[in-house]
């Protein structure tokens, strides 16, 4: 049995979205999460994340945490859905980097744009190549990954949409938001997100 363990409006909510697109049965733990402009409760005892912090994925008693990990587990759990290139596809290496790339290079150079880092040299850089680097793929798309709609995509839209104020004007990046929203599957993560009875 799969459980994610959900706080409404945070970064597990694009693996609700990752959920709908697999077709995955998953029950949703929803629990409390302090946010970053210090609302919300947490700890919550009941989340089962090492630090308490969201997602985290239960599969029979393994627990998975971490964006990018839960994706990778889920989608390698689930194949058929084809949101991941298998081990020996041409095009895993590129899946992966991608993956990686989305935290650990668009993420920080974005949030650090966000909290007033732009005027440090290095930091605007790294904030120009991750620009030049998403908006060349988007004008070869209509996907991260060319023609094929992977969890990529999932884990990298909802962020670009977080951040689209800190972004630069542009049709690619406008475009490929309204696309991502269009899909069913968003809008079904949409109406998870909060409790059912918040939700009512």
């Amino acid at each position: 049995m799969l459980t994610l363990f959900h706080a409404p409006r945070s970064r597990s909510t694009r693996i609700l979205w990752l959920l709908e697109e697999l077709g995955a049965d998953c029950a949703v733990r929803y629990v409390g999460i302090r946010y970053l402009d210090g609302s919300g409760t947490g700890p919550d005892p009941a989340n089962r994340h090492p630090d308490k912090k969201v997602p985290a994925l239960d599969h029979d008693g393994t627990i998975v945490s971490e964006s990018t990990a839960v994706a990778l587990y889920l989608c390698d759990l689930l194949p058929a859905a084809g949101l991941a290139p298998a081990v020996g596809d041409p095009e895993r290496g590129a899946y992966l980097t991608w993956l990686c790339w989305a935290d650990n290079e668009l993420g920080a150079a974005v949030m650090q744009r966000m909290m007033g880092g732009g005027r440090d040299p290095q930091a605007a850089a790294s904030y120009d190549a991750a620009m030049r680097r998403l908006t060349e793929a988007l004008a070869r798309g209509p996907y991260l990954m060319g023609a094929r709609f992977t969890a990529v995509d999932v884990m990298i839209a909802p962020f670009l949409a977080f951040a689209r104020p800190h972004l630069p004007e542009s049709a690619a990046i406008d475009g490929y938001l309204a696309r991502m929203a269009e899909r069913p599957a968003h809008a079904r993560a949409q109406a998870r997100d909060l409790p059912p009875a918040q939700a009512a």
